[in-house]
């Protein structure tokens, strides 16, 4: 669901219009309002947390247990042989120089017992580490794709939907101990100009990817306020660019979005 900041101009500035204390977002699909509830989204963020951290803890306690089983496959037979234990008469079987056996069937009885946790915990750790991957992946859905959609940067400077911008940029966001953290696309992580040395805020981020990114002027809206381009070319582009309407830029698919500003498109209003 691309959204996109709603703003109001008032003394030559422009403002985030705000109803019952909440930030109005526009989605571009059906230009219906929202009326964001930031807290209510931290707090979301923070639960999602909590619950990821609380799986992560199970399926490391039931790994450690489990290693402590290895061997034992076959819980029936742990089962039968720990029975047979129990009917043993263990002073005939003595008397009948039988010694071996008993110690034979209760090492049995042990190894079967431990075969049957470990089976059970092996699929313990499975569920559990299956609900700490889904909750990752909602976490990071959560955090960077509600940062894509939330940015004012994007909002004010990005000529292209959110989800497109998403769609190339994303990739080089992870969440890390619960903090969005980016990195170029060779590796590196990117730190913040304003305070050098600490990790950005997410705009920021966006604003020194999308800087470093070789076709930018095609992303970034013009210095007039135009659709994108380079800066004071034009709405309609110049002989020789590669162009394509608004309309026929909309008509397309995000991937095919994404393809023709990533072959150097760029989106003009028609004439």
């Amino acid at each position: 669901m691309p959204l996109k900041l709603k703003t109001v101009e008032a003394d030559g500035k422009t403002f985030a219009e705000v109803k019952d204390g909440k930030p109005v977002y526009v989605d571009d699909t059906d230009n219906k309002e929202i009326a964001y509830d930031v807290p209510q989204n931290v707090a979301k963020i923070l639960e999602l947390n909590a619950e990821n951290k609380k799986h992560r803890e199970r399926a490391d306690a039931a790994e450690t247990k489990l290693k402590t089983f290895d061997g034992i496959e076959d819980p029936a037979a742990a089962i039968a042989a720990i029975q047979k234990l129990k009917d043993v008469d263990d002073g005939k079987l003595i008397q009948a120089g039988k010694v071996e056996e008993i110690r034979q069937a209760a090492q049995r009885a042990a190894e079967e017992r431990v075969a049957a946790a470990n089976k059970q915990n092996a699929i313990d750790l499975e569920k559990a580490t299956k609900t700490a991957e889904t909750l990752q992946e909602q976490l990071y859905s959560e955090k960077i794709g509600g940062g894509f959609a939330r940015s004012k940067f994007i909002a004010e400077n990005v000529a292209i939907p959110p989800d497109i911008l998403q769609a190339q940029f994303g990739k080089n966001f992870k969440v890390e101990d619960g903090k969005i953290v980016a990195y170029y696309n060779d590796g590196q992580k990117v730190f913040s100009r304003a305070k050098p040395g600490s990790d950005p805020d997410f705009d920021e981020a966006v604003e020194l990817l999308i800087d470093a990114y070789p076709n930018k002027e095609y992303i970034l809206k013009g210095k007039g306020g135009g659709s994108g381009g380079r800066p004071g070319s034009g709405g309609g582009g110049r002989q020789g660019d590669k162009v394509i309407t608004r309309q026929e830029f909309d008509a397309l698919n995000p991937i095919d979005r994404s393809k023709k500003m990533g072959e150097g498109f760029k989106v003009v209003d028609a004439a």
